[in-house]
């Protein structure tokens, strides 16, 4: 994810990353999972440094800030939090467990139950 803070409008894309949008004194970065838009604020990327992970209220996913250096943003996925139906504990799913298998099916770490995903559709997909 790459942004530009400022009053400067500005809309950067990075491959592999979500796009952000810069408003006035607040960074709007979009999850790269749910499209849900999260707001950091001028004070919010003081406290950040680089390596801290930024979790997304609505699904979960997990993104490191990988640039925070004057007016250039840069976050990449980490993972999704979710919990196992089988034995209740939580684990990140990352790309590589989607690499590992048909891309919707990944193994639990913690009990080794195969569990099927589901990914809702962004509000405005078919």
């Amino acid at each position: 994810m790459k942004g530009t803070a400022g009053g400067q409008g500005q809309v950067g894309h990075a491959v592999g990353r979500a796009p952000t949008m810069a408003c006035m004194s607040i960074l709007e970065v979009t999850c790269p999972v749910c499209d849900e838009v999260l707001e950091l604020t001028d004070t919010d990327r003081a406290e950040l440094e680089v390596g801290d992970a930024i979790v997304c209220d609505n699904c979960n996913a997990e993104m490191e800030v990988t640039v925070n250096d004057g007016e250039e943003f840069e976050l990449e996925l980490l993972g999704i939090l979710t919990t196992c139906p089988n034995c209740g504990e939580e684990f990140d799913v990352t790309e590589e467990m989607l690499g590992d298998e048909d891309g919707d099916t990944v193994t639990c770490p913690h009990c080794h139950a195969h569990i099927e995903l589901e990914f809702e559709d962004a509000p405005g997909e078919p």
